[in-house]
């Protein structure tokens, strides 16, 4: 079984792929990570998509389309979960081309579905730690002493993108950009559109039931 997992910012599409992968034993691919990957090994991909990055550019679509063929030709015929890719119609028309060609197919399409004023809540209260990268909550998941990392000690900041004002733009770019895959997909009668509110456990139950009916 192979899924796409999107929804707006906060949605908890990346602590849901953990859940997936841990219990249901598939292979995460994020976008992020692969541009990570690749640049930090220095692959011909991940040079191009420096020079562009570094600009502050958006990596052009053939270049992350590249990145996500190398990683499916990879996983050896295991089960996948798509996170961040596609972000666009024409990304996914251009994974529904790479898939076709290696003989692979998207079973379900996992739309997570959260109100504006609560993403907005729980970016806004997430801190990071600069040194580790552990994330804390101020409501939810508070660190022992205010500012410090309970696991390393470092400085415990609020990420600048986390901010409320920065986070209504980027709901505005999501729903410009990506909410239109809503109905791409629909129309394949993939989409299954799932309540990302409530505790984590209760989501990934809501998603298991879904994708393994």
């Amino acid at each position: 079984m192979n899924l796409l997992l999107f929804g707006p910012p906060g949605a908890g599409k990346g602590t849901q792929s953990t859940f997936l992968v841990e219990k249901l034993d598939m292979r995460h691919i994020s976008t992020g990570d692969l541009f990570r990957s690749a640049m930090k090994n220095n692959t011909e991909l991940g040079q191009k998509a420096k020079q562009y990055m570094d600009k502050g550019q958006l990596v052009p679509d053939e270049i992350v389309i590249g990145m996500v063929e190398e990683k499916l030709k990879s996983l050896s015929g295991q089960s996948f979960i798509l996170d961040g890719f596609p972000r666009t119609e024409p990304q996914a028309q251009a994974l529904d081309k790479l898939l076709d060609q290696l003989n692979l197919k998207l079973d379900w399409v996992v739309s997570l579905s959260v109100p504006d004023e609560t993403l907005i809540s729980r970016l806004t209260g997430r801190r990071v730690c600069k040194a580790c990268g552990a994330v804390y909550h101020t409501d939810s998941k508070p660190t022992q002493k205010e500012g410090v990392c309970d696991v390393c000690g470092g400085e415990v900041i609020q990420r600048a993108d986390d901010k409320e004002e920065v986070i209504k733009d980027r709901l505005e770019v999501y729903r410009k950009n990506t909410a239109p895959l809503i109905d791409y997909y629909q129309a394949q009668n993939k989409l299954l559109d799932i309540d990302g509110t409530g505790a984590t456990e209760a989501v990934f139950e809501r998603i298991k039931e879904a994708v393994t009916k």
